[in-house]
């Protein structure tokens, strides 16, 4: 039997995804309260690993069971066995042939900025505080530059892994409430560090330090070192993982709201 799983975590304390010996990581805590509920070892697979410090509120799993529970068991029980920082959200039993990372067909992201004079106390971890003003209007000129399928090269990591940069971002949106601003990114997949360093060219844009247009040409230059910073990893969540209809697993976005 596989189940899937929606899982939401606070990535602040984690030293990211992956399982790694000697350091604490949301899918080692994961499969100890899965493997305790089901009373035997339990190894998942996810939608997206995230980087140490990264968060999420749509992450997808699925695991491989023999083991007979009610879809509340394994998200009731599960979360009796995971720190507060990690709660499962939904279970479902779905075709053997669903897998949580290559049956997707889309990935959404949020990038959270807080955007004020002071430093943050109750939001610290959770968002890329910028104490200079920002511009959103800027950033969403810049955005349209980046929207459609493009070699990604200039805004990947260098050690990225990715057999090949092309990636297609179906919707890259910029908007303000208040002391916030908001990046979201839908793509067909992401390259390794790929929204954080969209976000650091945009609040560079928003900051007034480039013209709009230097997004475009950053990417055109297909070369890291030219881009702006990597954004922290503390304003970033995984919000939505997007599936066939065939696979029954339509699921409203959560999206991160502060303030």
């Amino acid at each position: 039997m596989r189940i899937a799983l929606g899982v939401e975590y606070d990535g602040t304390d984690f030293s990211g995804w992956q399982a790694q010996a000697g350091t604490r990581t949301v899918q080692e805590v994961l499969e100890g309260a899965l493997s305790r509920v089901a009373d035997r070892p339990v190894r998942v697979v996810c939608a997206g690993r995230t980087d140490a410090g990264v968060h999420a509120t749509g992450q997808v799993v699925h695991f491989d069971t023999e083991v007979v529970r009610p879809e509340r068991a394994w998200v009731l029980g599960t979360n009796v066995h995971l720190p507060p920082e990690v709660s499962v959200c939904w279970a479902r039993a779905v075709d053997p042939r669903f897998h949580a990372r290559f049956s997707a067909v889309s990935r959404r992201y949020r990038y959270v900025i807080l955007n004020r004079v002071t430093r943050p106390a109750l939001l610290r971890g959770r968002v890329w505080w910028v104490y200079r003003p920002l511009h959103a209007d800027r950033a969403r000129e810049a955005a349209v530059h980046l929207a459609g399928e493009h070699d990604f090269t200039s805004y990947r990591a260098l050690a990225c892994q990715a057999r090949h940069p092309v990636r297609t971002v179906h919707r890259l949106e910029v908007q303000r409430a208040g002391e916030l601003l908001y990046i979201d990114v839908l793509a067909n997949a992401f390259l390794h560090h790929m929204v954080r360093n969209l976000a650091g060219v945009l609040v560079a844009i928003a900051r007034g330090e480039h013209p709009p247009h230097w997004a475009r040409e950053v990417l055109e230059a297909r070369d890291r070192t030219l881009g702006g910073i990597t954004a922290p990893s503390a304003g970033l969540y995984l919000v939505q993982v997007n599936y066939p209809a065939s696979f029954g697993l339509g699921r409203p976005v959560r999206l991160p709201m502060f303030g």
